[in-house]
């Protein structure tokens, strides 16, 4: 299962605005600068969070985006959504009805779902139900662990220029 580079963006992003704390907007070429992403590109994940209710945005000189709600109300699944969206990861074509050895098996035979689709379900169903069981407060958590110091806030603070 592939995500595209947007989820990492937008997981990054609204970590950093809750370690920024304050509620403040930040602007999107803030935002972008700590990471030194393309603005364009990060403001278009950052719109998809906004309709998905993740971000806020805020309009004017001194607008920006802020968090929507806290980081424990927001599973990862919740962020892989808002930029991927929802469409399924696996099309079944239905190839074991196709060609030489579609035409050989009588369709009486077809009556179950497709057992290669059945695996992918499941696959894809645990993957979500993984991500949906992840807040992103949890990563935060993991995040300031893995740092070995609480420090993180302060780097991120002045790494975007807030401290």
């Amino acid at each position: 299962m592939r995500t595209g580079k947007g989820v990492e963006w937008a997981v990054h992003t609204l970590l950093n605005l809750a370690w920024l704390g304050g509620g403040e907007p930040v602007a999107t070429a803030e935002l972008a600068a700590g990471h030194d992403l393309s603005p364009t590109y990060l403001n278009k994940q950052l719109q998809q969070l906004v309709k998905a209710g993740l971000l806020e945005s805020v309009p004017g000189a001194r607008g920006g985006f802020r968090l929507a709600r806290p980081l424990a109300a927001v599973s990862m699944l919740d962020v892989v959504l808002a930029i991927e969206g929802d469409e399924p990861l696996f099309r079944c074509a239905e190839i074991r009805r196709c060609g030489t050895i579609g035409e050989r098996v009588p369709n009486s035979s077809f009556t179950r779902p497709c057992a290669v689709n059945s695996a992918m379900e499941r696959a894809e169903a645990a993957w979500r139900k993984a991500l949906a069981d992840q807040s992103l407060a949890d990563v935060q958590a993991e995040a300031e662990a893995e740092a070995h110091a609480p420090t993180i806030a302060s780097h991120v603070r002045r790494g975007l220029g807030r401290d």
